[in-house]
């Protein structure tokens, strides 16, 4: 679910700990860059039973592992390939599945946008955005909030 809603490459997604993996009152995030990305209700159930069932977990080597997806390797992730396997299994297709996902991104919302929510670089968000004939071209990145009423000296 992580690939085909966020765009993230399996390489990154081994990476995640599940302190990366946050509840804000009645929702859940997800962080992958800033802020956190919230996680539809559907897969924050599946996350949150994951981390309870997480493989690995019962060896000598990994009783304390903060990783989201441990490794057979003590204090070491799964690796990218094992967990490709495991998706590809699931019938999953990561490459395609993670180009669809971003460049569904960057049509709904500026590439800027996408680049700090889901940890990519700008220039690479903007690039997918060109060729997918985005309409954002003209965004400008920043803070859009309405300026503050200025403070007089009686006030």
């Amino acid at each position: 679910m992580i690939v085909l809603l966020y765009a993230q490459p399996l390489s990154r997604i081994v990476r995640l700990t599940v302190d990366d993996l946050t509840r804000d009152g009645d929702r859940v995030l997800l962080r992958l860059g800033g802020p956190p990305s919230p996680v539809p209700t559907p897969v924050a159930e599946l996350l949150l039973t994951w981390i309870g069932q997480r493989d690995n977990m019962n060896t000598a080597t990994n009783p304390n592992s903060r990783w989201l997806f441990p490794g057979r390797r003590a204090g070491q992730p799964m690796h990218p390939r094992s967990l490709g396997a495991l998706v590809t299994k699931l019938g999953v297709p990561t490459t395609s599945g993670r180009t669809a996902a971003i460049r569904q991104h960057v049509l709904t919302m500026p590439a800027p946008v996408v680049a700090d929510a889901l940890g990519y670089h700008p220039v690479t968000t903007t690039k997918i955005a060109t060729r997918a004939g985005t309409t954002w071209n003209r965004y400008a990145p920043g803070d859009h909030s309405p300026p503050r009423p200025r403070q007089t000296r009686d006030s």
